[in-house]
């Protein structure tokens, strides 16, 4: 999309905002475009610059302005007739749902697949030969070329999933829509996030980064780089091709001292290795598991 039909969507949505009285008139249309543009992969939540990621508002605040715009309705109620050559004919009626948001249906012009049992909500994004297997993927998601959502692993609104990234099943990957400004989950190329792993609250992961199983990453979690002779410890980033397990730090409280979450940062990914054999790499040369 050009420069100036999104300077001009910008406004528009941005005088909803100041009036949203308007949403369900004819200036609301400004909203369905929006929406439209996320579906296909035209406009971003967020995207990455030569100075770092930037966050639209703007287009979080359309997809407020779209649950307004939007009524519920039945969704996936149409029966139909199968078996048509056999003597009895017996009909199949699809899942039936009752939401705001239609789900999406153009896989095939963006050469995603979905599995069955796949849902994604209309107004998220699946590039060429991603694919969706039984999980979710809010509104707002972008997912990359060539990246696998695992079964019941769930994208939230807004999130960014990059190239040839793998959520393994059961991933939580967060979503944020307010406060607008707030930055997205990012999740670069060529990451691996293990089975039942939770990444929330804007936290980032570089490209091809690996992270174990159960690994919790939010804002405010520990993530200590126990590589060198002392730790290092920081919050909401995980490096590039950084190889990430489950950890725990002690914290003294009035009843005694306990272990706290934190994620342990114990090896990095060589050229040579792809994401799961460096995990196991690591894992036996420190003796751990996950």
């Amino acid at each position: 999309m050009d420069e100036r039909r999104i300077a001009d969507l910008r406004e528009r949505i941005e005088a909803l905002v100041a009036d949203p009285a308007r949403v369900k008139k004819r200036e609301g249309k400004a909203i369905d475009k929006v929406i439209a543009a996320l579906d296909e992969g035209r406009l971003r939540v967020a995207e990455p610059t030569p100075q770092g990621w930037v966050t639209h508002a703007w287009i979080k605040q359309a997809i407020l302005l779209y649950f307004s715009r939007m009524d519920a309705v039945p969704i996936g109620t149409a029966v139909r007739d199968v078996g048509a050559r056999d003597p009895v004919r017996w009909r199949s009626e699809l899942p039936s749902y009752y939401d705001k948001l239609p789900t999406k249906r153009n896989y095939a012009r963006l050469g995603a697949r979905c599995v069955p049992g796949g849902v994604a909500r209309y107004g998220s994004f699946l590039g060429k030969n991603a694919i969706l297997m039984p999980g979710f993927v809010n509104i707002g998601a972008y997912v990359d070329e060539g990246s696998m959502v695992d079964t019941w692993a769930t994208v939230g609104s807004c999130a960014q999933i990059g190239k040839n990234v793998h959520l393994a099943g059961g991933v939580g990957i967060g979503g944020v829509l307010e406060p607008p400004q707030a930055l997205p989950v990012i999740v670069e190329d060529g990451a691996f996030i293990g089975s039942r792993c939770i990444v929330v609250e804007g936290v980032h992961v570089g490209a091809e980064a690996v992270l174990g199983a159960a690994v919790v990453l939010t804002a405010s979690t520990p993530i200590v780089d126990v590589r060198g002779s002392e730790p290092k410890i920081v919050r909401g980033a995980v490096e590039p091709r950084s190889v990430v397990i489950p950890g725990t730090l002690p914290k003294q409280f009035a009843a005694g001292e306990f272990g706290t979450p934190c994620a342990l940062v114990i090896g990095t990914r060589s050229a040579s290795t792809d994401r799961k054999t460096s995990l196991n790499a690591a894992l036996r040369e420190y003796e751990v598991a996950v």
